[in-house]
């Protein structure tokens, strides 16, 4: 009886494995990251936006693994996802911190995406093309429950009672880290390479973890393209195992983000419309660049005049914030301020008119394409005639742009 006791001690104290505390840790960090390509590969960018098609291997490890580490289905993650893109930063987008608030998306995103899961009309709509197999319908939606119930047994018939602990960091990783982080952090703080109609952001280098979905922003402006880094600074680690895949034969690429190119400098014609609707959300993340050194110079100006505390300082300081986003996206409370800005400064009042004209662009779907070519070329002329350096320097650039 004491030899069985025993046994049964040293069972829970080490588990089948008998691993040291580093190889647990190593372990647990080997599982989850496992998790996280899961989710962004496959969940995320094969099945909610089709980016890519993937082989019947790699498509039923994944679906296997999820079912296993999360119990998540595939219907409803891919329904939830794809209403946020449609719906986004609105009333009715499942997690925005916009609407909901960054602590209750923090704290609660599981509890957000699990209600969300009951609204039928959601998943009907908004889950089309996944997959709907027998074993699909009769084990990981039927019985989502069981695998990760099978996950606690497996962690600790090896691990012992520290089992426990590793499914429940496990079973802790994608409401934290995809549901709070992404879906909280990556929608209200961080930077922007492209100004998309939504408050996306991409966060700092959080790769090893979040596989590539830190680049939050990224993917919001091109939402069908596999690769979410675009600048020779970021790193996508999801990217780099979808290439491994297609190496393998695995994977197959549909689409990747369009590349804004820079030629010699020439007359708009067609093809500089053509490269500034296929960029535009790039071509507007520069001009808010130059917009807000226009409101930065005027900061400092104020401030080398003895303004700094002044009502004017405090206007451009809500202006260099404000100013370069669309006037739908700009708080109530702030566009005050920005008009009083804009009144004390020619300059900057010409660079928002002028933003908003060249938004009109691609906005407008009654015009001919030969008319629209027109207009971009009397907005570049009087650009280059506004006397304005950061209006003849950003036109310049866009007449060496080419699709």
């Amino acid at each position: 009886m004491n030899e069985i006791f025993n046994a049964l001690l040293n069972w829970l104290e080490h588990g089948l494995a008998d691993f040291s505390i580093w190889q647990l840790v190593v372990y647990t960090l080997v599982v989850t990251h496992i998790t996280i390509a899961s989710v962004t590969i496959f969940l995320h960018r094969a099945q909610a936006h089709r980016a890519l098609d993937l082989g019947p291997i790699p498509s039923h490890f994944f679906r296997f693994w999820l079912w296993l580490t999360t119990g998540m289905v595939t219907k409803e993650w891919v329904a939830i996802h794809r209403k946020h893109h449609a719906k986004c930063e609105t009333e009715e987008d499942p997690h925005s911190p916009q609407t909901r608030g960054l602590k209750k998306v923090l704290a609660e995103g599981a509890e957000l995406y699990r209600a969300e899961a009951k609204n039928m009309e959601t998943m009907e709509k908004y889950s089309r093309g996944v997959p709907d197999d027998w074993i699909e319908r009769n084990l990981y939606t039927k019985r989502s429950w069981q695998g990760i119930v099978l996950m606690l047994i497996i962690n600790m018939t090896l691990f012992g009672a520290l089992g426990a602990t590793i499914w429940a960091i496990q079973m802790a990783w994608i409401p934290v880290w995809a549901a709070g982080v992404v879906n909280g952090i990556g929608h209200y703080w961080g930077y922007r390479n492209f100004e998309a109609p939504d408050a996306s952001t991409n966060l700092t280098p959080w790769t090893l973890i979040i596989g590539g979905e830190e680049l939050h922003n990224n993917h919001h402006t091109y939402p069908t393209s596999a690769k979410f880094s675009v600048k020779p600074y970021e790193f996508d680690i999801g990217w780099m195992y979808i290439r491994i895949l297609e190496t393998l034969g695995w994977a197959k690429v549909r689409k990747t983000a369009p590349k804004l190119s820079l030629g010699e400098v020439k007359p708009a014609d067609a093809r500089t419309l053509e490269a500034l609707i296929a960029n535009r959300y790039e071509v507007m993340a520069s001009y808010a660049r130059d917009l807000k050194a226009a409101c930065a110079a005027e900061l400092a100006k104020i401030k080398a005049e003895g303004g700094k505390h002044s009502e004017r300082f405090a206007q451009f300081k809500q202006a260099k914030r404000w100013l370069h986003r669309d006037v739908d996206r700009i708080p109530a409370d702030v566009r005050g301020d920005l008009a009083g800005a804009r009144a004390a400064s020619p300059v900057i009042d010409k660079l928002v008119v002028m933003r908003e004209e060249l938004r009109q662009l691609w906005t407008r779907t009654n015009v001919s394409a030969e008319q629209l070519v027109a207009d971009l070329q009397a907005w570049c002329r009087r650009a280059e005639e506004s006397g304005i350096a950061e209006l003849q320097a950003f036109s310049m650039r866009l007449r060496a742009a080419h699709a």
